[in-house]
């Protein structure tokens, strides 16, 4: 009996350090939001300006995605700075890169996640922290045990009420149309304006638009083409699922980053009639620009790619050569290619702004951190 009362005694003890462990490290206040903002640049393809979309770069830091007022507050930033430009009009889309709201996985968690170097150790003291819960959807949701589904799947609920609640605040306190950056959910659908998730669901690396007076599009953006990090625990969508607005700024289609490399997008979207491409996007590693090309990610090369280029030309010119630059219809009117920046764990980031009008890459200052581009057309 001693012994079996020792035992208890020592879980109990376990599992009340545990409990306090858990708890410990999540309260915090917001800082004040570092914009790195380098770059305010107008590009007046119409001096008339009667319609232009606004790209940001945002520089984003783990800090940033802490909470719903973290979040908000470091986005505000660059809506205030537009807005002091004179940018955001009554005909006003702002476009933001992808993956922009995946990092809110990690809202509400320890402090200690937005401390460390390393996003695999952060996400490793994430399910130790949530050990219950994490386990609970690993048992019940995710039969491939993948742990990024698992724990995206835990925070899916908590992490599309922060995108929508602040999206929807920014849209109407701004009044202008956001194409929102994509976000990782499970089988996201919209209901009573708000994002509604199924955490049985399939993944999908998504993108939503926000409408001036706050209400959410129905209608979302799935990404088709997977690169290798991504297959293992999403979803594809068929590229005949590429939805087409009627915007204000004219029927505008939005190819999540690498979907602006296959012809079958560009098909889909000139089939549709759309005349403004966004292509919000995440390019990985510091440099990679600079680096030499390593050929198609995820996917065998359409036909018309040159199979010697990999490993011969760099990346910004095989995104020039193979995206939206180089693949733009020509029944098209406007392609903006914007790319999330920051200082993400251990993961980096690079890319170039790429502004194309009517077939034409139009040249732009490039920023290292964030950036702001006013395109009139």
């Amino acid at each position: 009996m001693k012994h079996k009362h020792f035992i208890l005694l020592t879980l109990a003890a376990i599992i009340g350090s545990w409990v306090i462990w858990s708890h410990a490290g999540r309260q915090y206040d917001a800082p004040k939001p570092e914009a790195a903002l380098d770059i305010i640049e107008s590009v007046a393809l119409d001096s008339s300006c009667r319609r232009n979309v606004v790209a940001i770069q945002p520089y984003m830091k783990p800090d940033d995605y802490l909470s719903e007022k973290h979040f908000y507050e470091k986005l505000n930033t660059y809506f205030e700075a537009a807005k002091g430009a004179g940018f955001l009009q009554e005909n006003t889309a702002v476009v933001l890169p992808e993956y922009l709201g995946a990092w809110l996985v990690i809202a509400g968690e320890k402090k200690f996640l937005s401390e460390t170097s390393s996003l695999n150790g952060g996400m490793a003291v994430m399910a130790l922290s949530n050990f219950f819960s994490f386990m609970r959807h690993w048992m019940l949701f995710n039969p491939e045990n993948s742990n990024e589904a698992v724990l995206f799947r835990m925070k899916a609920m908590k992490m599309a009420g922060i995108y929508s609640s602040v999206f929807r605040r920014l849209a109407a306190q701004y009044r202008v149309t956001i194409i929102a950056g994509s976000v990782i959910l499970p089988d996201p659908t919209v209901y009573k304006n708000e994002i509604s998730v199924h955490v049985s669901g399939e993944l999908f690396n998504v993108t939503f638009i926000f409408h001036p007076d706050g209400t959410i599009e129905p209608k979302t953006i799935k990404k088709t083409f997977l690169i290798n990090d991504e297959q293992p625990f999403l979803t594809s969508c068929p590229i005949e699922e590429l939805p087409v607005f009627d915007l204000p700024i004219g029927k505008t289609a939005v190819l999540i980053c690498a979907d602006s490399w296959f012809p079958e997008s560009y098909a889909e979207a000139s089939k549709k009639k759309a005349e403004v491409l966004l292509v919000p996007s995440y390019a990985v590693g510091n440099g990679k620009f600079r680096q030499l090309w390593e050929g198609y990610d995820g996917h065998t090369a359409p036909a018309d790619v040159n199979p010697s280029d990999a490993g011969l030309i760099k990346e910004a010119e095989a995104w020039k050569k193979y995206a939206l630059p180089g693949r733009f219809p020509s029944d098209a009117i406007l392609g903006i290619n914007v790319f999330l920046r920051g200082e993400l764990w251990d993961l980096g980031s690079d890319g170039e702004t790429f502004i194309v009008h009517k077939g034409k890459l139009i040249t732009v200052r490039q920023s290292q951190r964030a950036g702001i581009w006013n395109i009139c057309f």
